[in-house]
């Protein structure tokens, strides 16, 4: 048989390949058909793996080959400071794309385990992929579900949520593994009929735009000078110009950590913001002092300057904006390089919070890649009216990182059936409604403010009342059929 000519480390060649032909589908290529064709092929090198052990290294080979191309933007933090830490930048592609690929690898190491491999690989690598948004605070990018994002498969998340849409894509994967051209067909029946129910969700009316206006400001301000003392000004006078520029907007918001002053050190900052918007609020994305302790924070001002309501991001970036167990090597060891409360990083704020903004309505916020954890925005404390994501995607270099970011907020609108306001500092700003298009935007690396109105809002999904319940229930259904049915069906 072919399989048979394939030897080892040739399996383990192919498996690499394999999963960089599945992160074409991630954005901003969305090569949804190579990624299906990928994960076809991978399916079947596992399901003819011979022990656990073999299936283990195809699916870790193939995992650090997906997000080797599909994170390839994790070298840019790196390449800011290029003399400092550029030569940190591989061990980082090198260390994530295989820590990460773990996951692939014991999905595909159990799957092998069950007399039906090719459906127990649906069932684990679905299971797997869910928990690597959870282990060590998690990381949830660029999951296989996320190569529908802007097709009208995509809104089939409103009723399963992301791990419904990894589930649908590695079943119609597997299918023709199990059953060659009957379950073709049945792949193309499956993912036909989501296609239908997506562009009749999409027909739909949406209820009418809001009555106020906002002004979402974009300072394109490049990482690599984004804290330079000598232009900070500079920076800040952007952001002040375009706020004042022609007729004022009910509601102006600038991106995450836009302000390179802190409101505690230099409190005219407030009226000098307030002044440029013409005594109408501004929310700004601004870091801020408590105690000793630094927090990343989306801070609302009234006309008067004056303070009216606050987050402090909570899910923070690990060795990003905080060095894991920093406070208990401050705490044990008087260890102040890596500690919180001693300067050296974010504090996390209490949890998701809505903000209560009177005549815009209440508004769950998110800063930065709080956006890519659909269980972080389905556990907020209320329903809100809106959602808005302030970010400084400079971090993500110009090629990937920013358009996937972008992709993964607008599956968060058709979970929660919510308008998106997203808020960049150099871009890509945008407007998502309710179904997650984007019906406005300021494209990545310009400069300028976008006026517009919000979206309206849908009445809670089901996904937004079920959760993961639904795609549980699925998982453990498939289980039972991987460990009961013959294993002759898999070829």
């Amino acid at each position: 048989m072919f399989e048979s000519r394939i030897s080892g480390n040739g399996r383990m060649v192919l498996a690499v390949g394999l999963g960089a032909l599945v992160a074409l589908g991630q954005a901003p290529l969305g090569y949804w058909w190579a990624a299906l064709g990928g994960l076809a092929g991978l399916t079947w090198l596992v399901a003819r793996a011979p022990n656990s052990r073999a299936g283990f290294w195809l699916g870790l080979a193939a995992g650090a080959g997906h997000f080797a191309l599909a994170l390839s933007w994790i070298v840019e933090p790196f390449l800011i400071d290029i003399a400092r830490n550029g030569w940190m930048a591989p061990f980082a592609v090198i260390l994530l794309s295989g820590g990460l690929g773990l996951f692939w690898g014991l999905a595909a190491a159990i799957a092998v385990w069950m007399p039906v491999p090719a459906l127990g690989f649906v069932v684990t690598f679905t299971a797997l992929e869910g928990l690597r948004g959870v282990v060590l605070t998690g990381f949830p990018w660029a999951m296989v579900g996320h190569v529908w994002i802007g097709t009208p498969l995509d809104q089939f998340a409103a009723l399963v949520g992301p791990s419904g849409l990894t589930l649908v894509t590695l079943m119609a994967a597997a299918l023709p593994v199990l059953w060659r051209w009957r379950g073709a067909v049945s792949a193309a029946a499956l993912l036909g009929s989501i296609a239908v129910f997506g562009l009749w969700r999409l027909s739909q009316p949406l209820p009418e735009a809001g009555a106020f206006t906002m002004r979402l400001v974009q300072p394109n301000a490049e990482q690599s000078a984004k804290w330079d003392a000598a232009r900070a000004r500079e920076f800040f006078d952007r952001l002040l110009s375009m706020t004042a520029s022609g007729t004022p907007a009910d509601l102006t918001i600038w991106p995450e950590t836009a302000v390179p002053y802190m409101l505690e050190y230099a409190p005219e900052v407030a009226g000098m913001v307030t002044e440029a918007s013409q005594g109408r609020p501004v929310a700004l994305g601004i870091q801020r002092e408590e105690s000793g302790r630094f927090y990343n924070s989306l801070r609302v001002l009234e006309g008067s300057g004056t303070e009216v309501a606050r987050y402090d991001k909570h899910h923070l970036v690990p060795f990003g904006e905080y060095i894991p167990f920093g406070d208990l090597a401050y705490r044990w060891f008087g260890i102040t390089a890596f500690a919180a409360q001693a300067g050296a990083g974010y504090t996390a704020g209490p949890g998701p919070r809505v903000l209560d903004l009177g005549e815009f309505g209440k508004v769950l916020p998110l800063i930065c890649y709080e956006a890519i954890f659909p269980r972080t925005v389905n556990s907020a404390p209320e329903r809100a009216d809106w959602i808005l994501q302030i970010t400084n995607d400079a971090w993500f270099g110009v090629w990937t990182g920013p358009f996937q970011h972008l992709a993964q907020a607008r599956l968060r609108a058709v979970e929660q059936g919510l308008p998106l306001v997203r808020v960049a500092n150099t871009g890509i700003t945008a407007v998502i409604d309710a179904r997650g298009r984007i019906l406005d935007e300021l494209p990545l690396g310009t400069m300028g403010s976008l006026d517009t109105r919000l979206p309206g809002a849908l009445p809670p999904t089901p996904y937004v009342r079920f959760g993961d319940g639904p795609v549980l229930l699925l998982l453990a259904g498939l289980a039972l059929l991987a460990f009961r049915r013959p294993r002759k069906t898999a070829h």
